[in-house]
This record gives C-alpha cells, sequence and structure tokens, in this order.
C-alpha cells in the first residue's frame, strides 16, 4: 500500500470503506467517521501522516472490539518477542557496552565460536546475565502473567531473559530456552538436561558441567542451531486458539514468525502488537502499533469492565 489510502479505508483491516477518501494522505473530517466504522487495523499515523490523538481515537475502538473477542473466546494465545522486554530495561541482543560492538551476535552465540573460544562467549553472556538479573517485569509482562493463570491461555516467548517466569507466568513455552540455565557442551548423558543457576556472578569462568566436569554452555539456541522439537511442538499445538496476539517480535525469525499465519489458518482472531510495522502487519486481522506495557493494561481492564 502507498502512501496515500484512497476507498480501501486502512491496510490490513480487510475491509473497504466505499465511501471513504483519503486523499494527499489526509483524512480531515473522515476520521471520526473511520473510528466509528470500527476498523481492524491501527497505523493511520505512520502511512497518513495522522496525529498521535486520532490514532489514540481508533485504538480505543479497535481495543474494545479485541476485549470482546477476547471475552468470549474459549483458547488465547500469545507469543512474545523482544519488544515486551524494552520497558523492562532488558539491553539489546548487542548491548551498549562499547566491547560488544566490536562483535556480530553471529560470531558469539554459535556452538563453533564457543569451541574456538568459550572464555570469550561466556564472558558476554555473563555480561547479560548480570544486566537482566537487575531489570524487572514490566506491565505487559504482569498482564500476560496473570492471563496465564486461567485455562485456555498460553503463552508463547522467543525471550530467553526469563521476566516471564519472575512475573509468574504458567504453562509459558519458551522458545529459544532461558540465560539462566545451563547444559554440558559435550553433550555428557546427564549434563545434556539443562540446569538452572541464577547465580551472578558465576563462581567459575567459564563454568563446568557438574556430572563430567567438562565446559558447560548457555541452554539458550545459538545460531545455526535447532529448536527442540518438543518445544516446536508445543508452540504449533497453541496455533490452535480462537484469537492470536503476536506482542514485541520483529515477524522475521522462523519458526516463530510463522505461528500467526499457522494460527489464522486455523480460523484465529490473528493481533499484532508492536510499536513499529513489521511484515507481518499487513497480514494480521489487527495490527495496534504502540507499547505493550501499555496497550496490554488497557485490553485487561475493558475485560475486566465486561463482566
Amino acid at each position: 500500500m502507498g502512501r496515500c489510502a484512497q476507498r480501501d479505508g486502512v491496510a490490513c483491516s480487510h475491509r473497504r470503506s466505499d465511501d471513504l477518501q483519503l486523499r494527499r494522505c489526509r483524512v480531515d473530517e473522515q476520521l471520526s467517521q473511520l473510528a466509528h466504522e470500527a476498523p481492524i487495523a491501527v497505523f493511520l499515523e505512520e502511512c497518513c501522516c495522522v496525529e498521535a490523538s486520532h490514532t489514540q481515537i481508533m485504538t480505543d475502538t479497535a481495543l474494545a472490539d479485541l476485549a470482546s473477542r477476547m471475552a468470549t473466546a474459549r483458547r488465547v494465545t500469545a507469543m512474545t518477542g523482544a519488544g515486551v522486554s524494552a520497558a523492562s530495561g532488558v539491553p539489546t541482543f548487542r548491548g551498549a557496552d562499547g566491547l560488544w560492538r566490536r562483535y556480530r551476535p553471529e560470531d558469539l552465540a554459535t556452538p563453533v565460536a564457543f569451541a574456538h573460544d568459550p572464555s570469550l562467549v561466556w564472558e558476554w553472556y555473563a555480561w547479560r546475565r548480570e544486566q537482566v538479573a537487575a531489570c524487572r517485569p514490566n506491565a505487559a509482562h504482569n498482564v500476560l502473567a496473570r492471563w496465564s493463570q486461567h485455562d485456555g491461555f498460553r503463552l508463547i516467548t522467543q525471550n530467553v531473559d526469563d521476566l516471564h517466569g519472575r512475573a509468574g507466568t504458567r504453562g509459558l513455552v519458551r522458545l529459544h530456552g532461558s540465560i539462566w540455565e545451563l547444559k554440558c557442551f559435550k553433550p555428557c548423558a546427564n549434563g545434556e538436561r539443562p540446569w538452572r543457576d541464577e547465580r551472578v556472578p558465576l563462581p567459575e569462568q567459564p563454568p563446568l558441567c557438574p556430572h563430567c566436569g567438562g565446559l558447560a554452555r548457555p541452554a539458550v539456541v545459538w545460531f545455526g542451531e535447532s529448536l527442540d522439537s518438543a518445544v516446536v511442538d508445543r508452540a504449533f499445538e497453541a496455533t490452535t486458539c480462537d484469537v492470536f496476539l503476536t506482542i514485541g517480535t520483529s515477524a522475521v525469525v522462523y519458526p516463530a514468525a510463522g505461528f500467526v499465519d499457522e494460527a489464522r489458518a486455523k480460523g484465529a482472531f490473528t493481533v499484532e502488537i508492536n510499536t513499529e510495522t513489521t511484515p507481518a502487519s499487513s497480514c494480521v486481522d489487527l495490527s495496534l502499533i504502540g507499547p505493550a506495557e501499555e496497550i496490554l493494561p488497557s485490553i485487561e481492564q475493558l475485560l475486566a469492565e465486561s463482566k
């Protein structure tokens, strides 16, 4: 869709407004009409230069529609990415430290990199563990944790920071593992199963496997490694739902990026919540532009009011 929208209303809404025209990317008096039509997508601010206050009008309408759907849904699944943890202060993958700017993540988070220089890789992970240890779950984590207490809600995450777990999330599906778990690098028979160690700093650098004395590694999925098939199966099973929320993800990392398409193919109402548009924005039923720590509490409040 181009910078100017005509007759097709809002992209991603999958509906037409034949009496609506947005010429030269101006909405003028049509905005109020569009708001009352309850279109499903909310991204006029970027595509049509609409002021944020106007976008918020559209968000309120869309949130009410979403809350209504969730209130009657038997099964709701959410999938989260790094955007959910941004408000908690979790550093980006590369981090702001000058030392780590010299390295690409692909040069550190791989089995080859670990075999070549385990001390360097663990130095990087020790820095990340120290940074994450100082972070706390934010409002988005807390809302999702409360929803997870209800039967029929499932949460999939790509994040390894484990803030969902610290918020009290039940039945969490960790696609990429946890930075707070270790496993044997060989792996030995007993060390293949991850063990948890939240000590910061770890007493040994690099840490050793308690079973065989060999090197231990972070129990996360590195570049070039396959996801645990049992975990992937759980995630695919969760795509059988009535509402599927993808929150704070880039929608470019597979297989996670394909889960929303799988859910929609099965008949789910699909929703994206992100601070910017992604490749998934044009494919979902509802695209909400904004921070998850603000949008999710708003949805929770609407659900409470509907009871």
